[in-house]
């Protein structure tokens, strides 16, 4: 039987970001071969009638403007379950979402928080961005900040994809760690990067921070140098309601002010084994 051709899911609620992020999907589309799907999340069922009228449009629009196919599903719930539960339900082949934000501004400062609460728990990336792709047909740069965690080697796996579906150069930007153990584990996190990435005849380059508890600034200003087209990070394992509050790491890079996308991926996401894309 064919296996039915996989989706890249765009959340969308009729602004002006929502398009930004369906450039975005479109262009990763056009590149995999994937669909495109639009989501909406409707307060009850009247809403979800008058949500589903317009995507009808929406969908009939981007099928003539971009020559892609493109479908839609409205559910009734709440953003911050049906978001990550639909994505990562095996049997809507769902390949990845894309997510827009207007940023950290005014009374949105805390938006880092509500975009974590939406990804955390999906078993497939989000890419999270501000603004619409630029003209070119790949992103060239992507940053992969690397420390001492475990959980750098699970997202090798879409450094990988990146490399071989998106052309794009890798860029390995390791922490400044004092601490000999944990330095240790990052070197050997950084060495079983290489291999990989060598294996699969990925272009990458090395970079190395220099400021102690500094690594998501350091990564933002080097992200900006280099003109990045992403930012591949890997969400906090172990989240809890003080992160929320207090703010994990991550968050400082997900709505970043220099408005550059940013891939999230959740330890121990099943959107395929390690060994799918980092060989043949």
């Amino acid at each position: 039987m064919e296996q039915a051709r996989k989706s890249i899911m765009v959340t969308w609620d009729f602004s002006a970001v929502s398009e930004n992020a369906l450039k975005h999907g479109i262009k990763l589309a056009n590149i995999v071969k994937n669909d495109i799907l639009l989501y909406h999340i409707a307060a009850d069922e009247e809403e979800k009638a008058t949500a589903s009228t317009k995507l009808e449009a929406e969908v009939k629009r981007i099928r003539e403007a971009y020559k892609i196919e493109a479908n839609f599903v409205v559910e009734v719930g709440k953003i911050f379950d049906e978001i990550s539960d639909f994505a990562s339900n095996e049997d809507n082949n769902i390949h990845m979402v894309v997510m827009g934000t207007h940023g950290i501004k005014g009374n949105q400062k805390f938006f880092g928080s509500w975009a974590l609460k939406v990804i955390v728990g999906s078993a497939v990336p989000f890419i999270v961005v501000q603004d619409a792709p630029s003209g070119d047909d790949r992103y060239s740069n992507v940053v992969f900040p690397l420390d001492f965690r475990s959980e750098n080697k699970e997202k090798l796996q879409w450094a990988i994809f990146m490399g071989k579906y998106l052309n794009s150069k890798i860029h390995l930007f390791k922490a400044a760690i004092n601490d000999k153990d944990l330095h240790k584990k990052m070197n050997v996190n950084l060495n079983f990067a290489i291999r990989f990435l060598i294996q699969n005849n990925i272009e990458y380059e090395i970079h190395s921070g220099k400021k102690l508890s500094n690594l998501q600034k350091e990564v933002l200003a080097f992200s900006k140098e280099i003109s990045a087209d992403m930012i591949l990070i890997t969400t906090t394992k172990h989240i809890t309601s003080m992160n929320y509050i207090f703010g994990a790491k991550e968050q400082y890079l997900i709505a970043n002010e220099e408005r550059i996308p940013v891939m999230c991926v959740n330890p121990k996401s099943n959107f395929a084994k390690v060994g799918q894309f980092m060989y043949g």
